[in-house]
C-alpha cells in the first residue's frame, strides 16, 4: 500500500495528458474542416499538415494517455476496492463512461477527417469541443467535494458553466461573422 500514492499520481498525470489531447484535437478538427473549404492549393497543403498533426496528437499522446489512465485507475480500485461502495465514486465512474464514449466518438470523427470525409461543421466542432470540459468539471467536483450538498452546488455550477460556454461560443461566432480574420 505504500506505493498507492505513486499510482494515484501517475493516474492523475495521465488524466491530465488525456484531457489535453481531448481539449486540443477538436480544435484541430475545426481547422481541418475550415481548410476543406479553402481554394487549392491552400486546401491540400493545410489538410495534409493538419492530418499529420492530429494523427500524432491522437496516437502519440491521447490514446496512450487514455490507456494508461485506465490501467492506473483499475490498479487503484484493486488496491482500494471499498471506493466502489462510495456514491460519489459510482457517479464519477458514470462520467468516466461518458468520457470514454466521447473519446470513441472523437476517434470516429478523426477517422472520417483523415479520409477527407467532412460530416460536421466547424461550429458543431466548437460546441463538441466543450464536451470534455463539462466531463472534467463534473469529475473534479465529485472527486474533491464528495458529499451530497456540495455535489448539488457542483451540478448547479456545471449548468452555469455549460450556459456560459454556449453564450461564449455564440458571441465568438457573431464576432467572427463580422470580422472573418478574428
Amino acid at each position: 500500500m505504500e506505493y498507492y500514492q505513486y499510482i494515484k499520481a501517475l493516474h492523475l498525470i495521465f488524466v491530465i495528458t488525456w484531457f489535453a489531447g481531448l481539449f486540443y484535437i477538436p480544435r484541430l478538427f475545426v481547422y481541418q474542416i475550415e481548410a476543406s473549404n479553402k481554394p487549392s492549393p491552400d486546401k491540400e497543403i493545410l489538410s495534409e499538415q493538419l492530418k499529420l498533426m492530429t494523427k500524432r496528437l491522437w496516437f502519440i499522446i491521447t490514446w496512450p494517455s487514455a490507456i494508461l489512465t485506465t490501467i492506473f485507475a483499475v490498479w487503484l480500485l484493486i488496491l482500494m476496492p471499498n471506493l466502489l461502495n462510495e456514491d460519489w465514486m459510482l457517479i464519477k465512474l458514470a462520467f468516466v463512461v461518458l468520457l470514454i464514449l466521447y473519446h470513441l466518438k472523437t476517434h470516429q470523427i478523426f477517422n472520417q477527417l483523415q479520409k477527407d470525409d467532412v460530416k460536421y461543421t466547424s461550429s458543431f466542432m466548437r460546441i463538441f469541443n466543450e464536451g470534455s470540459t463539462i466531463i472534467l468539471f463534473s469529475v473534479v467536483f465529485l472527486a474533491i467535494l464528495k458529499n451530497g450538498i456540495d455535489w448539488i452546488f457542483g451540478v448547479v455550477g456545471l449548468f452555469v458553466l455549460v450556459l456560459l460556454l454556449i453564450l461564449g461560443i455564440k458571441l465568438y461566432k457573431r464576432i467572427r461573422d463580422k470580422n472573418p480574420k478574428a
